[in-house]
């Protein structure tokens, strides 16, 4: 082996060199082994942190974020953020189960729930005391070697659902990126040189070119394309019409004559859809629907995809959207609450779907990591543990009975509640005079946070573990704020 040393390396090496000597040798009597490697792994690991000067020791020409002036977040983000967030002016600097607390000290009750992803709210001692002890231990190391917590929460994932096996990842738009590829190269060993992949108009599956692609909403298109094109194979199919799709896959299947004269062959690689769409408006699927998307991708040997970003980790009630409407998916995605608000994504599949990608074919520097998993993993137990699904179906309820409620007083602001579990949305009618936007503001002066939906639907998506007292705390709030966004509050 050949090493190239620097001075300070050199001097590092002149001060251990029994150590060194000691780890390199080739030779080694069995019984001394392990404990010799301990011993210079100690003593290495002391000098190697003795190389590094003690803080304000040394100037060096980097600027630590402790010089920088914090004084306004709002400064710091109008400088130095990109603006890709139309964001209220709060911040917030605590939180406590269904609580979050402001910069000025004010108590909001949160019913968005860093958009349905902190599923244990705010402050769990469970998930805390699992992130912290898992960083203390081993945080990061990297998909080259077998991280122990990533198998464990695979075998769970897989043991709750239809699925065999399942990819890691970081976010939903990475799930779903690694969904379409699985597709694409299913497709490619069945034959189709063109696959096509088919979503729901109003859908939402994430911010990737690919994935941004598949989100059948134009306004995410507009200045991505090339040419006047996004990335190709996808076509688009309204949600919940079943003639519509069962039109649209007959067309797909079907290659153009010049295509199929040059060898190319086009056909469905896969259906995607949400089992609710939310950021389309908070719009159930289907179950006939659904059974008709099963039915066609038995027929044709593509896989159905169920984008469980939002709906999944137990946010409707079930523990995966899907169940709700019958159906079994080949391949199905998972983010948002999987790690309780630590950054997680997974990609599950079943059957052949399984076992498509090899070695190389997709991949990952943080997916699966032991912080990431220690995450999930506390998030499964605790949801396993304490009924958690048993709380979101009975506050799911109150909520969707208090909502009907509060639209009933305000039929001139308020119009249907869609929805599962505490996955919620009220629409806003057309001539109510405000957007579903400004009514989140209001309901924010009355300390509820609140999210929309698109431009008309007001979303609910609280924590999984939110009390009957909070929902309905969350309730009064939201009719004040309608009361007096119509004149007839305080």
């Amino acid at each position: 082996m050949l090493v190239r040393k620097s001075s300070a390396l050199a001097a590092l090496l002149a001060a251990s060199a029994g150590v060194v000597a000691d780890a390199f040798s080739s030779v080694r009597p069995a019984s001394s082994q392990s404990t010799a490697t301990a011993s210079s792994s100690s003593t290495l690991s002391t000098l190697l942190r003795s190389t590094v000067p003690a803080p304000g020791s040394v100037v060096t020409d980097l600027a630590p974020p402790s010089s920088i002036d914090a004084s306004s977040t709002s400064d710091l983000f109008e400088s130095r953020v990109q603006k890709t967030y139309g964001r209220y002016p709060i911040a917030f600097v605590s939180g406590s189960g269904s609580t979050l607390t402001d910069e000025s000290g004010k108590t909001y009750l949160d019913f968005v729930s860093g958009i349905a992803t902190c599923a244990l709210g705010h402050g769990n001692p469970e998930l805390t005391k699992a992130v912290s002890d898992q960083m203390a231990t081993l945080h990061h190391v990297s998909n080259l070697y077998y991280t122990p917590g990533q198998g464990l929460l695979a075998a769970w994932l897989c043991e709750n659902s239809c699925a065999d096996k399942a990819f890691f990842c970081n976010s939903g738009a990475e799930s779903n990126e690694a969904a379409i590829k699985l597709a694409r190269r299913h497709a490619s060993n069945r034959g189709i040189t063109d696959p096509v992949i088919i979503t729901a108009v109003n859908s939402f599956h994430g911010r990737t070119l690919a994935t941004v692609t598949a989100t059948a909403q134009p306004k995410y298109h507009k200045g991505f394309g090339y040419g006047g094109e996004m990335v190709r194979g996808f076509r688009y199919t309204p949600y919940n019409d079943s003639d519509a799709l069962q039109k649209l896959v007959e067309e797909v299947q079907t290659t153009p004559a010049e295509d199929a004269a040059s060898g190319r062959k086009r056909g469905l690689a896969a259906i995607m859809l949400e089992p609710l769409q939310g950021e389309g408006g908070i719009r159930p699927g289907d179950p006939a629907y659904f059974a008709l998307a099963r039915k066609i991708c038995d027929e044709t040997g593509a896989l159905l995809v169920c984008d469980e970003v939002q709906a999944g980790m137990g946010r409707t009630g079930t523990l995966w959207g899907h169940q709700q409407l019958g159906v079994e998916p080949d391949v199905f995605t998972s983010a948002k609450a999987l790690g309780g608000g630590v950054p997680i994504g997974a990609m599950m599949a079943r059957g052949a779907a399984a076992d498509v990608f090899g070695p190389g074919d997709h991949a990952s520097t943080y997916g699966g990591n032991p912080l990431a998993c220690a995450a999930g993993l506390a998030v499964a137990e605790y949801l396993s543990e304490h009924d958690v699904l048993a709380n979101v179906r009975q506050r799911g309820e109150q909520l969707a009975e208090g909502l009907a409620d509060v639209t009933e007083r305000f039929p001139q602001v308020l119009g249907e509640v869609r929805g599962w579990g505490l996955l919620r949305g009220v629409e806003i009618k057309e001539d109510a005079g405000c957007t579903a936007a400004e009514l989140v503001g209001d309901a924010m002066a009355e300390g509820l946070l609140l999210v929309a939906a698109g431009p008309t639907v007001v979303r609910f998506v609280p924590p999984l573990v939110v009390t009957k007292e909070e929902v309905a705390e969350a309730l009064q709030r939201f009719e004040n704020a309608i009361a007096k966004r119509v004149g007839m509050g305080p």
